[in-house]
């Protein structure tokens, strides 16, 4: 091994919080990089905003930095941690863009930091659009023809002279952000001012739209001595046209002729040796299949999704890989149980993998579910089978959308053929399942090709399944002949979507097929870099001679099965990735073999070596319960997971699986309105008066009962799914009509709403006689808005002590009295000093690595400890802990994708839109939540001119919200009664028109850059949809806005302490835990 003895501590970037573009992808290729590196004797310093992450916990580098990713707090790390290199490229877009910036400012020569993996020119090489364009020129290798432009001016020349439709790219950006394709000229203005706005360097490329062609990438690996590997082939089964991230694809290329791909493999060879990456190189081609001609596209020279994505679908880690080659190894100093050596690496899988985007369109009202150049999808499931049906088919039911296959949608089903081929003119996330129907109502794989561009050989494919459907559908009401279910389970159909087919419980149909001896066979996948490190998916495709295939070992551990959390979506993150992971750890450490099951390959939990077993699984009754039957453990833990392992326990739980922690029962119980009033009666805790409805009339007396406004939710989801405050009767009735259909066997909620109540929530662990409260987080954001969504400050600002006593004490009872066992989340609300329950989440919440960062506690190892006590005999861990004594503030704030839905207004309210979420810390709270904006990337300016748009049922706290920022020195401008109301209180305004009132109004304002800070909030009725207008141009101006009271007081106290200049200097996790005494 050669590697580099010229560096001892190296500075890895993050990517910070979880955006559309940037995932947990990247959570996954930082750790993979720390460990690596680790392993070669490197010390480790690591900066990441993202609180969520495994990346970020104190054990997986050396040194942590939670701090903002920009160029000052970097250079104030970098002045006092004095790194020897800067590793860049695992930190996704953000670790480029930052490590050019400290490049170009200088930052890096004065400190003598050495850039590794990636050197500062070739990041411009292969991001600058100008730069890349020549790069490709000189090497004789076609791109669409482009040019650059820097104004829209420019633009509009260059789109003339091309011809329309065009597509806009800017530079140094990922998910497409900012960019899109373009039909016209209005169209073209407003997606390239956006764009340049996007772009760090303010360029963006105009280039001939080559719509319809195929999308090729190649996942290449290099090395310091210029030996390549090509990891993975990945075809993109949507056109081009479809950004890659929200794209299908397969791995490896099913229609691509071996000419092409070695034609392909030239190309990247070429671009990867003249850019010089050292590690992972994601390259992008477009194909047209008629003329045969290939262009480069672009290439991101860093591990990417896609790297994520090529990592899980082969077994070969690049993030880890890369990081060793960054140190000085060659691909020829790693060892390899598979390869001997991994230049000796090449993709040879006997299986299909393929990736399915996951949308939530529907959390985003008047979003429109339409996929083009500009990412959409906030996480993804991955499936693998031997062919593409039995995967195909597998990647539906993973992706947690309660369809268990392609049909049998009954707003599809309603559709003739003619209306659901016009609904293909334009790509949805629902486009496989409009296909699927139409083929049903007769149309033909030439008219669906001629519309989608998709290639004949998928749609055929979908074909065959739509027949075969027909042909089980024939038997409904009975059991079809053995052979019909052999067939169907070879094409990757479900139990569960035989049972609906065939109007039979799908206990009938496994029961028969398992009588029959159809099971399915396990198979493995080789890590590559390793000796025999290997993972697990089922196949019904039983071949005698597959080597890969597997009998179970007998192991001398006892097992534990962990269910992971499928793909990310809002509501359901990659905080409880987290958890799952803790957990296994937790269980190896007491000697433990562990299993988990997933279908998230962005994630740590899907790393091979997170558990002893992992099985690339989708979450669904069947694939458990076959992975419970082969491996036998002890038991199967379902509360990391989030929702969706919770909504299988009871299911499992019912079919004789050993549920560990707390139970089912429990679970549902605190679900149940009605049973959680009782318990909460018992022990004379208060709750907000509420009922549950199952129709309108139902819903209507429960409100007459409780009194307007009520806050309206379905039961069993998670991240506030179809909440909603309902004000009146009419409201009830449009909610109830839309709602019912979220849970059909389940219930509607009601509660009356806390107005103007200050919600909390703890966060506990509990043994079932004993609990424990690390902190409270009190909320920023006034009732009203998701939890997940508010901003939460740790410890607690204004709760008084009796109150968070209270809190403490109701807490434990609770847990004591439902029997938890593990870990629980409790939201409550204050309302004039009485602590009001709202709900009780008997399971890991999205708080709990926030919660265990802050205050320096490993919850899920203790809750694991707790939830393992019967079979280990060890006293619970509860009985030992003790209040801690904080000497600094953590501050939360989400991340929303706003910029990525121009149409939609970016209002908070009580259902969750945020895709991430990033922390601030400090020795106080208002530079704490200071830095928490500054790392959601509004950059809160300490002077300037704010402006103040206030409800009426605001009013009252105005004039000390507009006193707070006149005192900080700010210029004011207000509207109509809010003006009003300032002057009257003897604190100097401007007043600005509303946009139907003159000119020049708000929006002239924000348009021409007059205004640094909005703080607006909507009128509760009407009114939200009036000022929509200000909040949209606040996020396209990129203009810091707030739309509550509560967080205007608290950016006031942010800058009041910026201003004082109190700041403390930078401190890492790691003494900050060493100060909690």
């Amino acid at each position: 091994m050669k590697k580099r003895e010229d560096i001892h501590k190296i500075l890895i970037i993050g990517s910070g919080p979880i955006i559309i573009g940037q995932a947990s992808e990247f959570d996954y290729s930082g750790t993979q990089g720390c460990k690596a590196l680790k392993k070669l004797g490197y010390e480790i310093v690591l900066v990441n905003s993202n609180p969520a992450t495994i990346m970020t916990d104190p054990d997986t580098a050396d040194i942590t930095y939670i701090e903002p990713l920009n160029l000052n707090r970097l250079t104030e790390i970098i002045k006092k941690e004095r790194p020897d290199a800067l590793l860049p490229n695992l930190g996704g877009q953000s670790g480029l863009n930052l490590c050019s910036e400290l490049a170009n400012a200088g930052v890096l020569d004065k400190y003598g930091v050495k850039v590794i993996g990636v050197q500062v020119d070739a990041i411009e090489r292969g991001e600058d659009r100008i730069e890349f364009k020549k790069t490709m020129d000189s090497l004789g290798i076609e791109m669409a023809r482009s040019m650059v432009a820097y104004t829209v001016d420019e633009a509009v020349k260059i789109a003339n002279e091309l011809g329309y439709p065009v597509v806009v790219r800017p530079a140094y950006t990922m998910g497409g952000a900012g960019g899109g394709l373009v039909y016209n000229i209005d169209e073209l203005k407003t997606v390239v001012s956006r764009g340049l706005k996007a772009s760090m360097v303010g360029q963006v490329l105009i280039e001939e739209s080559i719509l319809g062609w195929e999308e090729l990438e190649l996942e290449v690996v290099r090395d310091a001595s210029g030996k390549m590997i090509t990891v993975c082939f990945l075809e993109n089964i949507d056109p081009l046209g479809v950004h890659t991230g929200d794209s299908c694809c397969t791995a490896p290329m099913l229609t691509i002729s071996q000419d092409v791909q070695d034609e392909l493999q030239r190309q990247a060879y070429k671009i990867v040796e003249t850019i010089e990456v050292i590690g992972g190189t994601n390259v992008q081609f477009a194909h047209d299949p008629v003329s045969g001609r290939i262009l480069v596209i672009e290439i991101n020279p860093r591990t990417s999704r896609s790297s994520a994505l090529a990592s899980k679908a082969t077994g070969f880690p690049i993030a880890y890989v890369s990081a060793m080659l960054a140190a000085g190894l060659d691909l020829s100093d790693i060892p390899c149980g598979k390869y001997g050596t991994l230049d000796n690496y090449v993709p040879d899988s006997d299986y299909v993998v393929i990736k399915f985007a996951r949308w939530t369109f529907e959390k985003f009202k008047g979003a429109e579910d339409k996929l083009g150049t500009q990412m959409r999808s906030v996480g993804e499931a991955m499936s693998i089978g031997k062919t593409f049906k039995e995967a195909f088919q597998k990647a539906i039911r993973s992706l947690e959308t309660g369809r268990y296959g392609l049909g049998l949608i009954a707003k599809l089903e309603s559709k003739s053929k003619e209306e659901l081929l016009n609904m293909l003119h334009i790509a949805t996330s629902e486009r496989f399942f409009i296909i699927y129907e139409a083929i049903k109502k007769g149309a033909t794989v030439d008219e669906i090709c001629e519309l989608t561009k998709m290639k004949a050989y998928f749609i055929n494919e979908i074909k065959e399944l739509a027949l075969e459907e027909e042909k089980i559908a024939f038997f409904k009401g009975t059991l079809p002949p053995v052979q019909y279910i052999k067939e169907a389970k070879l094409n990757g159909f479900s139990d569960k979507y035989l049972s609906i087919l065939l109007d039979l419980p799908e206990e009938q149909i496994r029961d028969r097929r398992i009588s029959a001896g159809i099971k399915q066979t396990w198979c493995s996948i080789h890590v590559s870099g390793s000796q025999e490190s290997k993972y697990y998916y089922s196949t019904y495709h039983l071949d005698k001679s597959d080597i890969t295939k597997v009998s179970l070992e007998n192991s001398q551990k006892q097992k534990v099965m962990i269910l992971g959390g499928g793909p990310n979506r809002i509501g359901q993150g990659i905080e409880f990735d987290y958890c799952c992971v803790h957990a296994a750890f937790a269980l190896k450490e007491m000697g433990f073999e562990t299993i988990i099951v997933n279908c998230n390959p962005e994630t740590v939990s899907t790393d091979a070596d997170t558990s002893d077993k992992l099985y690339f699984e989708p979450l669904t009754l069947e694939d458990v319960l076959s992975i419970y039957e082969f491996e036998k453990p002890l038991g199967v833990i379902a509360q990391f997971g989030g929702q969706t392992p919770l909504n299988l326990s009871a299911e499992l739980k019912a079919n004789g699986v050993n549920i560990l922690g707390t139970t089912p029962e429990t679970i549902d119980l605190a679900e149940d309105r009605d049973l959680f009033r009782e318990k909460m009666d018992k022990l004379e805790i208060p709750m907000p008066e509420s009922g549950m409805a199952v129709n309108v009339e139902e819903a209507l007396h429960i409100a007459k009962r409780i009194g307007y406004p009520v806050m309206v939710r379905p039961s069993y989801v998670l991240g506030g799914r179809g909440m909603e405050i309902v004000h009146d009767d009419g409201g009830m009735e449009i909610y109830m009509d839309a709602a019912v259909g979220v849970t059909p066997d389940r219930p509607i909620l009601i509660d009356r709403f806390l107005n103007h109540a200050l919600e909390c929530e703890a966060d506990a662990i509990s043994d079932g006689t004993n609990g424990y409260v690390p902190a409270i987080m009190e909320h920023i954001e006034l009732a009203g808005i998701h939890s997940g969504d508010s901003a939460c400050a740790i410890p607690s600002l204004s709760i008084s002590k009796k109150n968070i006593d209270t809190i403490k004490k109701y807490t434990v009872s609770i847990a004591n009295e439902l029997g938890v066992r593990g870990l629980m989340n409790m939201q409550y609300a204050i309302e004039n000093d009485t602590v009001y329950v709202l709900e009780a989440n008997p399971r890991a919440s999205r708080t709990v690595p926030l919660v265990s960062k802050v205050c320096n506690i490993n919850m899920v190892k203790l809750a694991t400890e707790i939830i393992m006590n019967p079979y280990t005999g060890k006293e619970s861990p509860v009985v030992n802990l003790k209040d801690k004594q904080f000497s600094h503030y953590g501050v939360k704030e989400a991340v929303f994708p706003f910029n990525m839905f121009h149409e939609v207004d970016p209002l908070l309210g009580p259902e969750m839109r945020s895709t991430g979420e990033v922390l601030g810390m400090a020795e106080c709270f208002g530079e704490a939540f200071y830095k928490a904006q500054e790392a959601a990337g509004s950059n809160i300016p300490l002077t300037g001119t704010v402006l103040i748009s206030v409800s009426d049922k605001d009013k009252a706290e105005v004039v000390e919200v507009a006193k707070g920022f006149h005192q900080c020195g700010f210029k004011i401008m207000a509207t109509g009664g809010t003006y009003d109301l300032i002057i009257a209180n003897n604190i100097p305004a401007e007043k600005i028109f509303k946009l139907y009132q003159g000119r020049p109004n708000i929006l002239d304002g924000v348009t021409n850059g007059e205004i640094d800070i909005i703080v607006n909030t909507p009128i509760d009725k009407k009114g939200a949809h009036d000022d929509s207008y200000i909040r949209k141009a606040a996020i396209r101006g990129k203009v810091s806005y707030f739309t509550t009271i509560a967080a205007a007081k608290a950016v006031i106290a942010g800058i009041k302490q910026m201003k004082d200049n109190q700041v403390a200097g930078i401190l890492s996790l790691q003494e900050i835990h060493r100060n909690i005494k």
